[in-house]
């Protein structure tokens, strides 16, 4: 099993979203000793945006390519790769300002890509990323889970389903700047549904 773990927080140390997606992580290689882990920290490797120089590489010819171009449209083709070699991958994300990092939106811009993990058919599109199972471990300050206010959730599980996985488990840890038993109850909730999600 290959389990592909993407950390969005902009921190590298001490981020909540990190220490669920380890626990969830940790739990999947305990139970297959065969399995490979790669982490991808979005903070530490920062991945660049999608700005005009990308768009112009993405759409033009591979062979048409500059250096430069080919050079960017490479570090988005690593991405793909990844992600298309994982059979389990794991999210950690914190919410900002009421959506996902900037570093999570810039890594979900990468890895879709029309003709390689979705594409458009008669009927509409269809996610080339099928078969593979998401474990999305939430931290949050407050308490948005099931409210008007989460819009990570809606958003997450509609992309993720445009690119073809649909086998996807919210773990969530809310609460955490509310006093530190909010965020021991949270933690605590967070290790129940880890084991719930994996079951």
């Amino acid at each position: 099993m290959n389990i592909l773990q993407i950390n969005a927080s902009a921190r590298s140390n001490g981020a909540n979203s990190t220490r669920l997606a380890d626990a969830i992580a940790q739990r999947l290689v305990a139970r297959d000793p065969q399995a490979v882990l790669t982490v991808r920290d979005l903070a530490a490797e920062p991945h660049p945006v999608l700005d005009e120089p990308a768009l112009g590489a993405l759409f033009t010819p591979a062979d048409q390519r500059t250096p430069e171009q080919a050079a960017r449209v490479a570090l988005d083709d690593a991405l793909i790769a990844q992600v298309q070699g994982a059979d389990v991958i794991v999210l950690g994300v914190p919410m900002y300002n009421f959506g996902v990092p900037v570093q999570l939106k810039t890594w979900i811009d990468a890895i879709a890509r029309a003709g390689v993990t979705f594409r458009y058919t008669a009927e509409g599109p269809e996610g080339l990323l099928k078969g593979k199972t998401v474990y999305v471990a939430l931290a949050r300050g407050g308490l948005y889970r099931d409210t008007p206010a989460d819009s990570q959730v809606p958003y997450l599980k509609n992309v993720l389903a445009f690119l073809g996985m649909t086998d996807v488990r919210f773990v969530y840890a809310e609460g955490l700047a509310l006093g530190a038993d909010s965020a021991n109850r949270a933690f605590a909730q967070a290790e129940a549904e880890i084991e719930a999600a994996l079951a």
